[in-house]
């Protein structure tokens, strides 16, 4: 794909892309930043572009990955002590310790799940996208996205059941 050509398909897709990649990261730096990088990869991608359906397609995917990497380095994969301590102050430490392991359980049983029902999961749940919006971000339809999320919720929490109770399983004499 020539510059021309670049400018004709790719260029017009950057609003699109950085109304998504604000959405995802909260922040119009970053998402500036995501944008910039993913028109970066575009471009050094040109001459494979035209193999792909869909190359709005393929840099709204880019930009969503991206901004999940964003997110993922910015967060911490513990939660401290002190901030499950201030969810329930009440708690005695045996407890808070306990609490803080579900979630980091949680958090271990969604990372290992596919891309897609993860993705989908977290858009739902998490960022609170509507379905529609989340079929059209994806490509699927909305009956697939309700069907994912069904079965994903139910994967999820028979994971963490099932671990649960091997874990006391474990500790019973």
């Amino acid at each position: 794909m020539k510059l021309k050509q670049f400018k004709i398909t790719v260029l017009p897709l950057r609003a699109k892309l950085l109304n998504y990649a604000r959405k995802l990261t909260e922040n119009s730096e970053d998402a500036e930043d995501a944008v910039q990088e993913v028109l970066l990869r575009l471009w050094n991608k040109r001459l494979e572009l035209e193999q792909y359906h869909s190359i709005e397609a393929f840099a709204m995917t880019m930009t969503h990955n991206l901004c999940m990497d964003m997110w993922r380095s910015k967060r911490t994969d513990t939660l401290s002590l002190d901030v499950v301590q201030a969810a329930a102050p009440t708690g005695t430490p045996e407890r808070l310790l306990e609490i803080k392991d579900e979630v980091r359980l949680m958090h271990e049983i969604i990372n290992s799940l596919p891309n897609l029902q993860r993705t989908i999961m977290r858009m739902k749940d998490i960022e609170e996208y509507e379905t529609d919006e989340i079929a059209e971000i994806t490509g699927c339809g909305a009956e697939a996205i309700r069907s994912n999320l069904s079965r994903v919720r139910k994967k999820v929490r028979d994971i963490y059941l099932q671990t649960i109770q091997e874990r006391k399983r474990r500790n019973e004499p």
